[in-house]
């Protein structure tokens, strides 16, 4: 439980008179994620706790200090070259995963590469068509960064399935994604991902 960084992101809040709906709305971010954050069940990523910075008023560095002392969250990404698929893949994740966890969108390969260089990824779902680059790709280069990177491939054509598993990925998901695809997922990996949510 991110319990520090929960209680100083409500205090501040509170200070600033303002909302969980209204933060949500300045952070571009569903009511239901400032929850969480105040809950302790998520930390915010590195790029969102600046602009909470920002919108609330206070130094960047009261925010990273609170995280920084929570316990260690799991990381997650997203890939998709389409930003609205992106979004809406994100929106389902949130609902679903109910534990301290970061869960980060990119859309272009370059950028995840980059970031998997100074940052531990646990689990990466990766759209399969990328532009001019693959999936299959990125596969690859994440799991020489960090062979502990689990990958689940989504697309939205079922025939890439085999070229999918001749990589190292755990998993094949058909877009788009829905709570109870990502739930049957999450059950199969040999990892402790705590699911929550309700049903859609």
């Amino acid at each position: 439980m991110s319990t520090l960084f929960a209680n100083t992101l409500k205090k501040l809040r509170k200070e600033n008179g303002i909302s969980q709906y209204q933060l949500g709305d300045l952070m571009y971010v569903d009511h239901s994620t400032v929850a969480r954050w105040e809950g302790g069940l998520r930390l915010p990523d590195a790029a969102m706790i600046t602009r909470l910075a920002r919108v609330l008023g206070v130094d960047v560095g009261t925010l990273l200090s609170a995280a920084s002392e929570s316990d260690e969250s799991l990381s997650i990404i997203v890939v998709d070259d389409n930003p609205t698929v992106l979004s809406d893949s994100m929106f389902i994740l949130e609902k679903v995963v109910q534990r301290n966890a970061t869960i980060t969108g990119f859309n272009w390969p370059q950028e995840v590469i980059e970031y998997a260089k100074v940052n531990r990824i646990d689990l990466a779902f990766l759209d399969i068509e990328l532009g001019t680059e693959t999936g299959l790709d990125l596969c690859h280069t994440l799991r020489e960064i960090n062979p502990c990177t689990k990958v689940v491939y989504l697309t939205a054509y079922p025939d890439y399935s085999l070229s999918a598993w001749d990589t190292e990925a755990c998993g094949f998901m058909v877009k788009p994604l829905t709570p109870e695809n990502i739930r049957r997922q999450l059950k199969k990996l040999n990892y402790p991902f705590q699911e929550g949510g309700t049903e859609e």
